[in-house]
């Protein structure tokens, strides 16, 4: 007897091949002195979690950069998430960030290299069409009030809803 929630997808998605799984985004038995820290041992890993083996099948369990590879459908995603956040996490993070959340920078050449180095592709891509959202939105109090928000709200949480509205702009 399949499981309700499995049932629930089926009937929903009658042509779709529904896959449960259990990850978990690292491996903390790997020991980066001589192993990679994207690698990882399933079986030692399961292994050092009391009952693991006994209720986790191996090919249920995805862990590290599997779990990353799957999520994303291509390869080296965990290296590329790693990458990222060593971009990112510098001692001067706080002064960068503070650049970012103030508007008045946002013609600044320094604004858009600040950008690049975070990835952060989206908000670039409004910075490149700025002049163009700027006569789009001309005279439209809803538009120019979202144009005019930073790009990340109180909690530094970046307003994805503001980038998707200034998008369907360009």
């Amino acid at each position: 007897m399949l499981p309700i929630i499995e049932m629930h997808l089926y009937r929903k998605f009658p042509d779709k091949e529904i896959q449960f799984y259990i990850g978990f985004p690292f491996d903390p038995t790997v020991n980066p002195e001589d192993e990679s820290v994207t690698s990882f041992n399933k079986s030692r890993f399961l292994g050092s979690i009391i009952n693991m083996n006994e209720y986790f099948a191996l090919d249920e369990t995805l862990v590290a950069s599997e779990l990353w590879d799957f999520l994303s459908g291509q390869e080296n995603t965990m290296e590329q998430i790693l990458q990222i956040i060593n971009a990112i996490a510098t001692t001067d993070f706080l002064e960068k960030y503070k650049f970012l959340k103030t508007n008045e920078n946002r013609n600044k050449p320094e604004y858009k290299e600040i950008l690049d180095d975070w990835f952060l592709c989206s908000e670039t891509e409004l910075i490149i069409n700025d002049q163009r959202i700027r006569n789009s939105i001309e005279n439209n109090r809803t538009l120019t009030r979202i144009y005019n928000k930073t790009a990340f709200d109180s909690k530094g949480n970046y307003l994805t809803g503001r980038y998707n509205e200034l998008k369907n702009i360009i």
